[in-house]
């Protein structure tokens, strides 16, 4: 429910009874606030700038990962030196997580356009906040596990003697870690979306 304002106004009324003694009526008239309105659009207009922003980042480091492979120029006749992101299951989930939140993000468009025109429906702005939750969840850890791997690549672990692969695979180690951080800026776009739906809601 949208929040009300109320005005009083006062009526006279001559007394029906002759005498020169008026009675007063009192007429109470509420009416909507347009100003909880025209907050609750705005927020609405701000959250479909963001799924746009969010869909660019998501969709970016989807094709980025999902296209990033790397042969080595010098291979022999029994082996060949190639990186490709489908060779560890992390990327793979990566592009799985990142491919699910672009495709919401598609589906979710027209529901913020509903919230825009329609800004006291409060069903819409609900199912929104319970889905931006389960995606922020989803591609966090999509971003989390690829970061880890991304981490490993540059730095390699001399303990487990693990190489750092990136002296070699430049390229790929460039495109991966471009998509990890497009990753994190989509998981801050969905936070962000979270509390736009969690104000407008607070608002009702």
């Amino acid at each position: 429910m949208s929040k009300h304002e109320s005005a009083t106004i006062t009526i006279q009324e001559p007394n029906p009874t002759g005498s020169k003694a008026e009675t007063k009526k009192v007429v109470t008239v509420i009416g909507s606030s347009r100003s909880a309105d025209g907050l609750k659009r705005g927020l609405a207009i701000f959250d479909f700038i963001l799924r746009l922003a969010a869909l660019a980042a998501a969709l970016g480091a989807t094709i980025s990962m999902g296209t990033s492979d790397q042969t080595l120029n010098f291979f022999t006749q029994f082996f060949q030196f190639r990186a490709r992101f489908d060779d560890l299951p992390a990327f793979s989930f990566f592009v799985a997580a990142n491919a699910v939140a672009s495709g919401y993000l598609v589906l979710s468009l027209p529901f913020s356009i509903v919230s825009i025109v329609r800004p006291q429906i409060t069903g819409v702005r609900l199912l929104l906040i319970i889905l931006d939750t389960v995606a922020v969840a989803l591609v966090s850890a999509g971003a989390g596990a690829a970061a880890a791997v991304v981490y490993l690549a540059h730095q390699g672990n001399t303990k487990m003697n693990w190489v750092a692969i990136c002296q070699q695979f430049g390229s790929f180690c460039e495109r991966v870690s471009g998509a990890v951080v497009a990753s994190f800026i989509a998981v801050f776009l969905f936070i962000l979306l979270v509390l736009i739906s969690a104000v407008s809601l607070r608002k009702n």
